[in-house]
């Protein structure tokens, strides 16, 4: 990739991507000229490249390419044989860098820090982005959904000096990133189209590891097996970085000591961090990447005001960089972070009925969820519509699933949500799933297509309710037109 200055010229094939978008956003805020192309489909994020300025076709055309360009960063899911604009800066001799390769080149510019894991990276990175701002750090964050606290963006542009990004371990794409600190959330099997095995996406998170610097920081999640044993191997390797457990059994300052929840609010406290902390999302799994952000930032927190810093001599800072100041602001940021777009979203309550949205598409993260929502709202009867995505996911892990939902008083199953990029030919299907949990509980319903169980939920929904969509398919919309009908059935009535 060459060196961009301010006034650089680079195009963006596929920019409303939520990672594209963003590494648009923060280009075109460094002063690089950003334009790009995608489809014609209405995404959040055209609001974003709108009110940036940013130009951008609604189609893929050779001559969109027009010199002087001097670089076309592409977004994975185009190619070189399909996407004549790919083709037409091929043929120009423009250097073109995948996403993922651009992201990992821009994070050399600054002290850069990963958020990595099978799950929790994306409400980690947010997390850690919101903490960071309340303890005042001049920081980039980049996360992987939109997060309410950033003015649903999913950046957050607070200076140049450190760079915090959710990075993904599918098709190892975040061996392009250059990261000084990983925070390493859950390490197990997922992605099984590429990672056929838990030996083999365990060995790409060790890669992934291998890649910081000595002196570099390991912020890992001592209660989950994956990233112990990630952690420990690296340590077996005497590769100079620091290991940093966190979570309710680990060692150290970032132990969860207590957590409960009273009010809608979780509470809990950590080891090395004074007082109280509150969380208004449900779940110990939230807990825990709470922690995770925590750690991360005390680490930012200790090189930018710690020993040997003049602004920490002139302010009465300790030795870590942390005085009551910028703990309360930080405890405040904790409290106030409402999540990110499709982790555990509250869509909104109408008829009593609380309305919710998430992204959870793993066994581990389904459960987790639901029992931290069941935690959370003990006297609403949660009901739970799921739709499983990739054939190869759902059955390498269909009698995890089936057992995914015990938190939950009724469940809707759905179609298997595809995805292009595998080859599936076994017999796994929805129903499969179904009956597997059929087997298991009562109250399971399959209903083919997301929307069509509208009718089925109408008759079963009432007040004191808390209905969720969950998976990484399109069943949010069933969400979304249950929330429209009973707003529309009130509006009425009143």
């Amino acid at each position: 990739m060459p060196a961009l200055q301010s006034g650089a010229r680079v195009y963006f094939i596929g920019i409303k991507g939520t990672g594209m978008c963003a590494l648009a956003e923060l280009m075109h805020n460094s002063g690089i000229r950003v334009s790009g192309s995608d489809r014609d489909e209405v995404f959040y994020t055209d609001s974003i490249l709108r009110e940036l300025g940013i130009p951008y076709h609604e189609s893929f055309q050779a001559e969109h390419i027009e010199p002087p360009v001097d670089l076309v960063i592409y977004s994975a899911a185009y190619s070189f044989e399909t996407n004549p604009e790919m083709a037409e800066a091929q043929r120009l001799g423009i250097p073109i860098l995948k996403y993922t390769d651009a992201l990992g080149h821009y994070s050399l510019g600054f002290d850069s820090s990963a958020v990595a894991g099978v799950h929790g990276k994306t409400t980690t990175t947010a997390m850690a982005g919101s903490l960071i701002r309340g303890a005042g750090l001049p920081a980039q964050i980049l996360v992987g959904s939109a997060v309410k606290g950033f003015n649903d963006r999913s950046t957050l542009n607070l200076g140049k000096k450190y760079f915090v990004a959710e990075t993904c371990e599918y098709r190892r794409h975040f061996l392009s990133f250059h990261p000084r600190r990983i925070i390493l959330t859950s390490v197990e099997s997922d992605h099984q189209d590429y990672y056929p095995t838990y030996e083999l996406i365990r060995d790409a998170f060790m890669e992934y590891g291998r890649l910081l610097p000595a002196g570099g920081e390991l912020i890992y999640c001592a209660d989950d097996a994956g990233a112990r044993e990630v952690a420990a191997a690296l340590d077996r390797e005497g590769r100079g970085i620091t290991l940093v457990p966190y979570g309710f059994s680990a060692p150290g300052d970032y132990r969860i000591e207590s957590y409960e929840v009273s009010n809608e609010r979780a509470v809990m406290r950590i080891a090395g961090f004074p007082g109280e902390l509150k969380l208004r999302i449900p779940g110990r799994h939230e807990a825990l990447n709470a922690a995770a952000a925590l750690a991360l930032t005390s680490s930012l927190v200790r090189k930018e005001f710690g020993d040997g810093n003049s602004e920490c001599k002139n302010s009465g800072n300790d030795s870590e960089g942390w005085n009551e100041e910028r703990r309360e602001n930080v405890r405040r940021a904790l409290e106030d972070f409402r999540g990110s777009k499709r982790r555990s979203e509250i869509i909104g309550e109408e008829g009593g009925i609380l309305f919710m949205d998430d992204y959870g598409h793993h066994p581990t993260a389904v459960y987790t969820t639901l029992e931290g929502l069941k935690d959370f709202y003990p006297q609403r009867r949660l009901i739970v519509s799921f739709m499983s995505h990739t054939y190869t996911r759902t059955a390498s892990l269909l009698d995890a699933f089936a057992a995914s939902f015990e938190k939950a008083d009724m469940v809707i199953l759905h179609k298997i949500y595809g995805s292009a990029r595998e080859e599936y030919h076994g017999g796994v299907t929805g129903e499969t799933l179904a009956e597997k949990t059929k087997a298991l509980r009562n109250n399971v319903f399959y209903v083919e297509e997301p929307l069509e169980a509208a009718g089925l939920l109408k008759g079963i929904l009432k007040a004191g309710d808390l209905f969720v969509t969950m998976g990484a398919g399109d069943n949010w919309k069933l969400g979304g037109s249950l929330y429209e009908y009973y707003k529309h059935q009130n509006g009425a009535g009143r």
